[in-house]
């Protein structure tokens, strides 16, 4: 038999002990005066679960010698087990909520420490550099995995034409911040909007990936669209999604787990089986589809292409 999702992780696991108890205390006295019904309104959350596939195709894409060669994970769990508080707690909300998210037109302001300022539309972004699809392994902080093959281009190449200065040494990406089609932010969970940041050398990294696709469809709502950030070697958090501003800043930005949960959710977020989670081991995993966990790699599989990044550093101070 096999299990297609976690079950077995409670909903404490899964968020900081000040999150989850926040989040239960909202919901607890949203019942009684409907904030929850006005947040989530019955017509939008019986829209249908994304097993038919209705997404755009991206025409021609190259193949990445990044990618993966393990099994696929399906599509329909991709597109139904989600984080995305934006669009509810859940693991399925983001999926039943997707029809609030308008993704079009869209609009991604790049500034701060570059000497090309620009804001970008979604159509210029699809065409700034040749799209590749790049099978990726995806490892959540509550000990969740999947494969999953994403569409994009290297970070780098927007980065190479915005011509960063020499004060450049980080890069910030904010999610975009509006109730009305993120209904997750009517309940204050998270300081928004959604932050988070890599360094510069991480950014710069060939396998980080400006992602506006995957299995060869224009992004889902529920898994970050229109364009996102997908960063493999680090836990999930850190690949922001929706994204509607790239800013270069010299200090290190403050990021929204990191903010709320810091000790458990570190600025580097590296997938690293041997720093464990203040309430579970991250020494093991469960790919989404599977029954037995397997021993989670260091950085996610991906040492070879990143682990001199992190040359001389403490892994288990700067986690």
């Amino acid at each position: 038999m096999l299990i297609r999702k976690p079950t077995d992780i409670s909903p404490s696991e899964i968020t900081p002990d000040s999150v989850y108890t926040k989040r239960r205390t909202l919901i607890k006295a949203a019942l009684g005066g409907g904030a929850i019904a006005a947040a989530f309104p019955a017509s939008r959350l019986l829209m249908d679960m994304p097993e038919e596939r209705k997404a755009a195709k991206l025409g021609l894409l190259s193949k990445s010698e990044f990618s993966t060669n393990e099994e696929q994970t399906p599509y329909g769990d991709v597109t139904s087990y989600n984080n995305f508080y934006e669009l509810g707690t859940g693991k399925d909300d983001p999926a039943r909520n997707a029809g609030f998210l308008q993704t079009r037109p869209w609009t991604v302001l790049v500034d701060g420490e570059v000497k090309k300022e620009r804001t970008f539309g979604i159509e210029e972004l699809l065409k700034l550099a040749p799209l590749e699809e790049r099978i990726y392994r995806l490892r959540c902080v509550e000990a969740w995995s999947m494969v999953v093959p994403w569409v994009g281009f290297p970070l780098s190449a927007l980065i190479k034409q915005m011509e960063p200065t020499g004060n450049a040494k980080y890069v910030e990406f904010t999610t975009l911040h509006d109730p009305q089609q993120l209904p997750g932010q009517r309940i204050p969970l998270l300081d928004w909007p959604y932050t988070e940041g890599l360094r510069m050398d991480e950014a710069m990294n060939p396998l980080t990936l400006l992602t506006l696709g995957l299995y060869g469809e224009v992004l889902p709502n529920q898994n970050g669209a229109p364009v996102r950030i997908v960063v493999p070697w680090k836990y999930g958090f850190k690949s922001a999604k929706s994204i509607v501003r790239i800013r270069f800043t010299e200090n290190q930005p403050a990021t929204s787990w990191n903010e709320i949960g810091g000790q458990e959710y570190g600025f580097y977020a590296n997938v690293n089986p041997n720093v464990d989670h203040p309430r579970w081991s991250q020494a093991r995993e469960r790919r989404i589809g599977e029954l037995l966990k397997r021993d989670t790699l260091m950085f996610n599989g991906y040492a070879d292409q990143v682990a001199s990044l992190y040359a001389g550093m403490d892994l288990k101070k700067f986690y």
